[in-house]
């Protein structure tokens, strides 16, 4: 598999866990129980937690006590599954109050386990060490439904969530964003001439390389469908995004995959068609997608094996 999803990242090796709890001393003892493991942030309010948890590095795991003054665990529960960005943290709760009414009340929130006070030190470990194993399994699950079978690379579902997602923080924060569409070069005779097999060698090998030109996580390179390729680079002005494109150029040809059918060049070529702009709230997102789909038949209608650009 390519190294990674860009915006979809399988859970890393260092998963961190939110500990909430008013009490000092349970604070203590569950950090020191579980540092060995895991990064350990601690919270000793709700609204704390809440801030931590809606953080741009939200936890991976919650341990949440229900008796704390002013609000309580099933409040930071119910306020943490109302929003989208935390809704799938998992959350265990710590409590004394081992009944079956309160864990019926907690499940029926949304909690995953239940951790009763005096804590089993082995317990604990155990039930975090299963809760984290069923996180990174959902979440190796999830990125195959964003990922592009043949090449392992983002499919076109990742690229329009990505899409929209970059969109709207674009919109936010004022900052130019680009899509750039690309598209091989005479794929059909390069299949009908090498066959199937090596047309799908070609794809892998070309995913790889025009993946390998995008670094930043907050960027997006995925198969758009058949031999086309998508690109949707956050913060990007026509400036960079025109590098970028050049690179994408220089990674596939020197690939050096021989096209003996091709009228272009003597190796496998790419076109691109590269649109820029500044979102705003009455445009549509689908104005600067369209605006690339048009400078890539501009830039096939140029001869291919070129790039063409619109910004606005």
């Amino acid at each position: 598999m390519v190294t990674h999803m860009n915006n979809f990242p399988a859970l890393g090796g260092e998963a961190t866990i939110l500990v909430v709890d008013d009490t000092p001393a349970n604070l203590s003892l569950m950090s020191s129980l579980l540092m060995d493991t895991y990064k350990v942030k601690v919270a000793n309010c709700g609204e704390r937690a809440l801030e931590i948890a809606q953080s741009d590095t939200p936890p991976d795991l919650i341990l949440l006590d229900i008796m704390m003054p002013g609000m309580d665990g099933y409040e930071v529960c119910r306020r943490l599954k109302a929003q989208v960005g935390t809704k799938d943290i998992p959350i265990i709760f710590i409590t004394a109050m081992a009944d079956v009414e309160n864990e019926s009340m907690g499940f029926a929130m949304g909690a995953v386990d239940y951790i009763s006070k005096p804590f089993n030190k082995t317990v604990v470990k155990a039930r975090i060490r299963v809760h984290m194993q069923l996180k990174r399994q959902s979440r190796l699950l999830e990125n195959l439904v964003f990922m592009d079978a043949l090449t392992e690379i983002p499919n076109r579902r990742a690229l329009d969530q990505t899409f929209a997602q970059e969109w709207a923080r674009s919109l936010r924060s004022d900052m130019p964003l680009t899509y750039i569409l690309i598209d091989i070069d005479l794929f059909k005779k390069f299949n009908d001439h090498y066959g199937h097999g090596s047309g799908d060698e070609c794809l892998v090998r070309v995913a790889k390389a025009l993946h390998g030109c995008v670094q930043r996580p907050s960027d997006c390179l995925g198969r758009y469908g058949g031999e086309e390729f998508a690109a949707i680079l956050a913060n990007t002005d026509m400036d960079q995004a025109l590098q970028v494109a050049q690179n994408f150029h220089d990674s596939v040809a020197a690939l050096q995959i021989p096209h003996a059918h091709s009228e272009v060049a003597a190796q496998v070529t790419i076109s691109m068609g590269v649109a820029t702009t500044h979102p705003v709230a009455e445009q549509n997102r689908h104005l600067l997608s369209g605006a690339a789909d048009r400078m890539l038949y501009a830039a096939k209608h140029a001869g291919k094996n070129t790039t063409r650009s619109q910004a606005f």
